[in-house]
């Protein structure tokens, strides 16, 4: 169901790019203080091509991301990591410890697989929550109902409709 749930959301972030030119897709936008669409797609494809590369050592440094620049510039490109991004995804869970260098010292802590897919599916929601905010500025672009929304409140919404 996880890994349902990320194809889901990153489907729909594939959706929004065959929409988009490249120069809409990394054009600034004042209500993101700058930031750009792929600025924020990238930042979400990156945590997650961060998690599959510490897969088989088990342990995960986010902050060691590659941070490719044509990821944000280049809606082919993003779409094409969003598709090896989903292939790649593992069904298996395992323990993984998560590193963090923090306030001058590296921390590690335990984690797992799918805790860590489950923080990359949340955190994805979160910065798609950003893009809508600045797709806001281009009146031809169809987001899906759920865009952006996390789960919880998409459940929660259900429940208050019945």
């Amino acid at each position: 169901m996880l890994i349902k749930s990320i194809h889901r959301s990153l489907d729909d972030l594939i959706s929004l790019l065959g929409q988009l030119s490249d120069q809409d897709y990394a054009k600034p936008c004042d209500a993101l203080s700058g930031s750009t669409i792929g600025e924020h797609t990238r930042h979400i494809l990156e945590m997650f091509q961060c998690l599959e590369k510490s897969y088989d050592s088990a342990i995960l440094n986010y902050d060691n991301r590659e941070r490719n620049n044509r990821i944000q510039t280049e809606t082919h490109y993003a779409k094409q990591c969003i598709f090896e991004i989903k292939e790649d995804l593992k069904s298996e869970n395992k323990i993984m410890y998560l590193e963090q260098f923090i306030d001058g010292l590296t921390m590690r802590i335990q984690t797992n697989y799918y805790r860590e897919l489950l923080y990359n599916l949340e955190h994805c929601i979160h910065h798609q929550a950003l893009i809508k905010v600045a797709v806001l500025q281009y009146g031809n672009v169809l987001l899906h109902e759920n865009f952006g929304i996390a789960r919880s409140t998409i459940e929660y919404r259900k429940q208050c409709a019945q």
